[in-house]
């Protein structure tokens, strides 16, 4: 049968692909080189361009539309757990370890760490998350993993080196034949999941001051990985343990995972269920001491939460106006109709202020000062809570400018409206997130006078922050918020942060537009803001924002 030829579509948007991730965000770029990491530029310009490319987008599609396989016995019966990843998953990672995100902040120069070495890894993860999420799960722990690891004398003469390669090597082997590796992480059980301290996962003492682990893992990241770091109690109490998938004589672990998770989103990574039976463990940190020795991995993985996200949301926009660009509706196209406009403007103003909020929380990573360590510790999880429940907010609106076509799994909307999930729930949901920033008020009075001089260097510059930070010092001041306000606290808190660094970067007219918006829509006692997006009264310039936003 002869078929009529298809007609040729009009009025549909044309792909967006082979374009620069970095150098056509003009936020980021000015906030890399505020935050110290300009030296960086022209290697993020080259990772933008890599990124950008139609090829990428469809191995980030390929890796979710065929997820990992667990085959656990081999052809002979014998038990092998290996995970069969397509190949568009093996490209991703390869350049994720090609360009340092795994690891490279801790590299060393003469003994000395790189100047702005996390905010440039930060704003290459930023692009990378454009692309796509599931491979920043290794990534991400490798990264966190590190800042532990390098305390112990054995990890770090043994591990720590194969993790600081730009080597990507998937091969199940043992760690002294691998040309590079990868950490992953167990805490959550069936009976407890945030609640670590209801595990019941035990760790038993060898003669030689290794231990035996028996127990189960509910969720064990990444079970690819080379090594885990998992939480079991010992005598002393809920201890962190090193447990490598081999040992050194080439023989497999005694970890055995019993399923991989089917989850909504992060489908192209691999999650799982294991158990743990005599599995060989290396006492990492002070026995009876496992949370916080995690918990310095868990700092690490809550910032890559936030800067994540934040890349997700810089591809929603960008999807959402090029869109808006080359669609007629009505008559207009629809970036030129007002309603339109006042929304994707809002979604563009959310945007960019995630942004800045990332790379000045990864600043902080990058100092040694008490200052910067205890705004570190007041607003890594008040970020990770506010940003990461934006993103959710934000990844559905966006899908919506597209209407039906921004539902379907040809575009990436869709895949970054499952995603955004993740980030909010993982290392800590959002009502533990906010718990934390209220005992970090309460128990340090040094973080609080970190946060508000942070804040006070944007005093003068508008006069709803002004009241703003009146309102919140206020608070500080007087009777703690209660547990039931706490995430009213936190938003306040964040939305302030994000306020201070958008007045602090307008220097050219669009990043002035962004900053009165933000300030005007967020910070307004009055501006009726917070029910959706684009349903602020207050007067912005929307046109002005759009175009520093996306310009074609």
């Amino acid at each position: 049968m002869n078929y009529p030829a298809s007609p040729s579509a009009d009025n549909q948007t044309p792909p967006l692909t082979d374009y620069n991730l970095f150098t056509t965000d003009p936020a980021l770029q000015a906030s890399v080189e505020a935050e110290g990491a300009g030296s960086g530029a022209a290697r993020l310009a080259a990772a933008g361009a890599a990124l950008g490319t139609a090829a990428a987008f469809e191995h980030a599609r390929l890796a979710n539309r065929h997820p990992p396989i667990l085959h656990t016995f081999n052809v002979r019966g014998e038990r092998i757990d290996a995970i069969e990843f397509h190949p568009s998953w093996h490209v991703l990672m390869q350049g994720i370890v090609t360009r340092g995100y795994h690891s490279e902040p801790w590299t060393t120069v003469n003994g000395q760490a790189i100047r702005g070495a996390h905010v440039a890894r930060a704003a290459g993860y930023l692009l990378q998350a454009q692309v796509e999420c599931g491979t920043l799960c290794p990534t991400t722990m490798t990264y966190g993993a590190v800042a532990a690891m390098r305390r112990d004398a054995w990890l770090t003469s043994d591990w720590v080196p194969k993790l600081l390669t730009h080597e990507y090597d998937p091969q199940d082997i043992p760690i002294g034949e691998k040309r590079g590796a990868l950490i992953g992480m167990g805490m959550t059980e069936k009976q407890g999941g945030s609640d670590v301290r209801a595990n019941t996962t035990k760790a038993v003492r060898s003669s030689d001051g290794s231990y035996r682990i028996s127990g189960h893992k509910w969720f064990f990241s990444a079970p690819q990985c080379d090594a885990h770091l998992v939480l079991a109690q010992s005598e002393r109490g809920l201890s962190c343990f090193f447990m490598p998938r081999r040992l050194p004589d080439g023989s497999r672990n005694g970890i055995f995972i019993q399923r991989l998770k089917d989850k909504l989103g992060n489908r192209s990574n691999a999650s799982s269920e294991v158990e743990f039976v005599d599995a060989w463990g290396h006492l990492l940190g002070e026995d009876g001491r496992g949370i916080p020795t995690i918990l310095e991995m868990g700092t690490y993985t809550r910032l890559d939460c936030v800067t994540g996200t934040a890349g997700m949301m810089r591809q929603a926009i960008v999807q959402a106006v090029h869109h808006a660009r080359h669609r007629r509706a009505f008559g207009l196209p629809l970036i030129d109709q007002p309603l339109m406009q006042s929304v994707l403007a809002d979604l563009a103003i959310e945007s960019e202020a995630a942004t800045l909020l990332a790379m000045r929380l990864a600043r902080a990573f990058d100092s040694d000062a008490d200052s910067e360590i205890a705004l570190r510790r007041a607003l890594t999880s008040a970020a990770k809570f506010w940003v990461c429940k934006r993103g959710c907010e934000l990844a559905a609106e966006a899908m919506e400018v597209l209407g039906g076509n921004g539902y379907t799994e040809e575009m990436p909307l869709a895949r970054m409206a499952r995603e955004m999930p993740v980030n909010s729930i993982w290392e800590g949901s959002g009502n533990i997130m906010c718990l934390d920033v209220l005992r970090t008020f309460a128990k340090s009075s040094v973080s609080r006078d970190a946060v508000l001089h942070e804040l006070q260097l944007a005093l003068g510059l508008h006069r709803n922050f002004d009241a703003a930070f009146e309102r919140f010092a206020a608070q500080l001041a007087g009777t703690p918020p209660t547990e039931a306000h706490a995430r009213r606290f936190a938003q306040n808190f964040v939305t302030l942060m994000q306020g201070s660094l958008l007045l602090a970067a307008a220097a050219n007219p669009g990043a002035s537009s962004v900053a009165d918006a933000f300030c005007a829509t967020r910070l307004s006692a009055d501006a009726g803001w917070g029910a959706v997006f684009g349903a602020s009264g207050a007067a912005i310039d929307a046109a002005m924002i759009l175009d520093r936003a996306w310009s074609e």
